[in-house]
């Protein structure tokens, strides 16, 4: 497997499509970047040289914000939020939506699982 900035890209893929399994390079990045460095997009990433990875590496090192950098810039913004107490980084902090949607219903995928209250006794329960 063909190792571009730490991570491992699938042999069998197209080298556009490869190039998305870094993280920050989505497909029109992917096309953009074997435009500029004038590789065939088509071709498989097993195929790939040696010399055409070095390339690849330097040029998304130097163009584009991808991987651990991305990483680190993001972190840093919702931190920034979270430090100044502004309404997003007290959504941040509370592990709740940010962008306003509704939590009464759904927002599973920021609130969890759901954790069951314990409720009261129905009244027939009582009797």
């Amino acid at each position: 497997m063909p190792r571009l900035i730490g991570v491992d890209i699938p042999n069998d893929k197209r080298t556009d499509i490869a190039l998305t399994y870094l993280f920050g390079i989505g497909r029109a990045t992917s096309q953009r970047i074997c435009k500029d460095l004038e590789l065939d997009p088509g071709r498989r990433a097993k195929e790939l040289s040696d010399e055409d990875l070095q390339n690849l590496a330097a040029y998304i090192e130097r163009h584009v914000r991808a991987e651990g950098v991305l990483r680190r810039v993001l972190s840093q913004n919702v931190n920034r939020l979270r430090e100044i107490a502004c309404y997003r980084g007290l959504r941040h902090r509370r592990g709740l939506p940010v962008r306003g949607q509704r939590t009464s219903t759904n927002a599973r995928t920021r609130k969890g699982p759901k954790k069951t209250v314990a409720g009261k006794k129905s009244v027939k329960a009582m009797k």
